[in-house]
């Protein structure tokens, strides 16, 4: 058998992932809704959502028409394969695809895990982990089917039509596929910028004034921004993370099947990263039956569950992979297998990393915690502080799977970490997009008025979906430093492969500018993305206090607020808010390249992707040890809720919201959006560079 054999099994593994998440689905719907408050409660929800995403999805697509017709004109002009700006389409569609899915699951799943939760904790675990589930797999599901049809379809093609000149077959299918990814990163960043002003804009609004000001319990329903948190927890934390991990998921591939091309390994070159991401469909099924929990609602019960799924999945990838990597390239090639095994393990010490920096269960998050006795400043100060340190440990894991991967393989063996690392991807993001759904479950218990027990296992739940994403994060910035670095070598082959010889020497001037600028990047971005979240939250506050001022009865629960108000005031902001931050990340590679450079191109992508994986790591954490901070004491530690200690620790929170949920997750799509540009555009900006 060989490696052209096994091919096959790629698109059986994305028909297996979209038919068990089928399954999933159809599993959630059969429960029980709950009463009718509840089910009056998640509609309102679903309705919210669905608007924010026709209203985002209708904008993207104007976007997504201007970079076709421009890529279709470069086509045309010889500059492109005629077959990228379709490609560009479909990466675009089946990411955007991914996030609506996944939300639309959520949101039917909030409600039917607050009702399971009054049976037991585990009852709510199953239809909450099995909503994340379906994410997960929808997610590599369509990743991997739509990696398929252009492969198979472009392999038919260049069987019976004109090869570009001056490459193979293999060449061309694998440079088309690059530029399939750069759809994919450009819907992602849209949502994940957009959906994070959105969902922190209405959390900090509701946080603000609901609990420091007016002192009333998280997720009230007399609080007029609930549904708009919400909402937001949907169209940010599940469609946008979706979107997020599908272009992290299809990058790392396509990535990596150019450079196997790049290194003589053809065809297998090519197998190894799609058979893999099979492999891993088959072993996060296998991992998702092994999330069971006992009926004790802590954190460290429900963790423990979730971390034996995640650990069976990678066993069985690593396994496996053995033989996958030995029939299709061979012994010779055995050193593939160690870069694999170098991406596993960097992903679950970087998830153990995240935990230990995150979770109420350990020093870091407690020490934040201990820290708000003496007020909100210290505990702004400490969280800045357990999030700078928590980037040791990962940039030095990061950086020993580096260098373990390119001894092993070459700069394909970097390439394979990055497709390892996230090759369990299926139930590594199901234990993630869980925790969203954990915390609508909980507002609707609150606002339905449950027994408090209820509530008391959707807050485990939620804290430790708190831990659960921000190790998801880590995953997604890990592998994004990886895949990073594997698309820049393919830029390099792709600038070679048009002719043009690039002086990488560190003393040249062009490359040092190109450095700075990259270096620079990550934290413009964040900066825009982080007022844009203030400014958004800004018009929430001022709408949330004038209706607690206007409205007649409203604090007293004799009238209802005007929760639509808030929901329109989010969505018309971040629609708003995140046009400019995500142009940025394709109009700034073009113009350096064209203004200074494809060596500051390189230099560019360089810089963005060293500072982009710190300050990445460091804004997860820090907001995650924010918020499990401010869970630790409201579980009754240091005067519990409505303490002082208490609204210290939400001014953190509201900090860390848009550190971790949107400046933070972003900066990777930012990084490999910026890459992707520059090998599209290689051709066009070396023909028109000012410097030749």
């Amino acid at each position: 058998m060989t490696g052209i054999d096994l091919l096959w099994l790629a698109p059986v593994g994305s028909i297996l992932a979209l038919f068990f998440a089928a399954y999933l689905a159809i599993f959630i719907l059969r429960q029980d809704e709950g009463n009718e408050k509840m089910r009056q409660i998640a509609e309102c929800i679903r309705i919210g959502s669905r608007a924010y995403l026709k209203r985002q999805y209708l904008g993207v697509a104007i976007f997504f028409l201007a970079v076709f017709f421009i890529l279709l004109f470069l086509a045309l002009n010889k500059y492109l394969v005629i077959f990228v700006p379709f490609a560009f389409l479909t990466g675009g569609f089946f990411s955007g695809l991914s996030g609506f899915i996944g939300m639309s699951i959520a949101t039917q799943s909030s409600s039917r895990t607050a009702w399971a939760a009054t049976k037991s904790l585990n009852s709510g675990l199953r239809v909450a982990f099995s909503s994340g589930a379906v994410m997960g797999l929808v997610v590599v599901g369509l990743g991997l089917l739509d990696l398929s049809i252009w492969y198979y379809f472009l392999d038919w093609y260049y069987s019976s039509h004109p090869i570009p000149i001056g490459i193979d077959k293999i060449t061309a299918i694998t440079s088309t596929m690059l530029c399939f990814g750069m759809g994919a990163s450009s819907q992602a960043l849209f949502a994940r910028v957009g959906g994070g002003i959105f969902t922190k804009a209405a959390d900090v609004g509701a946080d603000l004034v609901g609990k420091v000001e007016a002192g009333i319990p998280e997720d009230d329903p007399r609080n007029p921004a609930v549904i708009a948190d919400n909402v937001g927890d949907n169209v940010g934390d599940v469609a946008g993370m979706g979107a997020d991990l599908y272009e992290s998921y299809v990058g790392s591939i396509v990535a990596t099947a150019a450079l196997g091309v790049a290194a003589g390994l053809g065809v297998a070159g090519v197998t190894v990263p799609m058979v893999m991401a099979a492999v891993g469909v088959v072993s996060s099924i296998i991992g998702t039956y092994f999330v069971r929990s006992k009926e004790e609602a802590t954190q460290k019960v429900l963790l423990l569950a979730l971390r034996k799924g995640v650990f069976v999945s990678a066993l069985l990838v690593a396994v496996i992979s053995y033989f996958l990597i030995k029939i299709t390239l061979g012994s010779q090639h055995i050193g593939v297998y160690w870069s694999v095994l170098s991406g596993l393990v960097a992903g679950i010490l970087i998830g153990l990393s995240t935990e230990f920096y995150t979770s109420s269960h350990f020093k870091p998050t407690r020490s934040i915690a201990d820290a708000a006795s003496t007020g909100p400043a210290t505990v702004i100060i400490s969280g800045i502080a357990v999030g700078m340190m928590s980037t040791a440990i990962p940039v030095i894991v990061v950086g020993a799977a580096i260098m373990t991967s390119f001894l092993s393989a070459g700069l394909y063996g970097i390439g394979i970490a990055a497709v390892g690392m996230l090759s369990t991807l299926g139930i590594t993001l199901a234990t993630d997009a869980y925790g969203p759904v954990a915390d609508n479950a909980g507002g609707n218990a609150q606002m339905a008025d449950l027994p408090p027990e209820v509530r008391e296992r959707t807050d485990a739940f939620d804290a430790l979906g708190n831990t659960t994403a921000a190790t998801g994060k880590g995953f997604a910035i890990g592998s994004a430093a990886l895949t990073a670095l594997a698309l820049i070598a393919a830029y390099r082959e792709q600038v070679a492969l048009y002719g043009k010889e690039m002086n990488l020497n560190l003393m040249n001037p062009n490359l040092l500018v190109g450095l700075f600028i990259g270096a620079m990047m990550p934290f413009l971005f964040s900066a825009m993305t982080m007022r844009a979240v203030g400014r958004a939250a800004g018009k929430i506050v001022i709408e949330v206090r004038r209706q607690f001022k206007e409205i007649t009865g409203l604090m007293e629960g004799k009238s209802k607020p005007d929760y639509a108000r808030c929901v329109t005031i989010a969505t018309v902001a971040a629609q708003k808010e995140m046009i400019i931050p995500s142009l940025m990340a394709i109009i700034v590679p073009i113009a350096v390249g064209l203004l200074i450079g494809v060596e500051a191109t390189t230099g560019l992508l360089a810089g963005a992707t060293v500072t982009g994986f710190a300050l990445a790591i460091m804004m997860a954490n820090s907001g995650g040890a924010w918020d499990n901070a401010k869970k630790y004491i409201e579980s009754g530690h240091l005067g519990g809720k409505g303490s002082f200690s208490h609204k210290a620790s939400v001014v953190g929170d509201t900090v860390g919201d848009p550190f971790k949920d949107t400046s933070g997750p972003s900066i990777n799509i930012l990084v490999k959006l910026m890459s992707m540009v520059s090998i599209v555009f290689a051709s066009f900006v070396i023909s028109n560079s000012l410097f030749k």
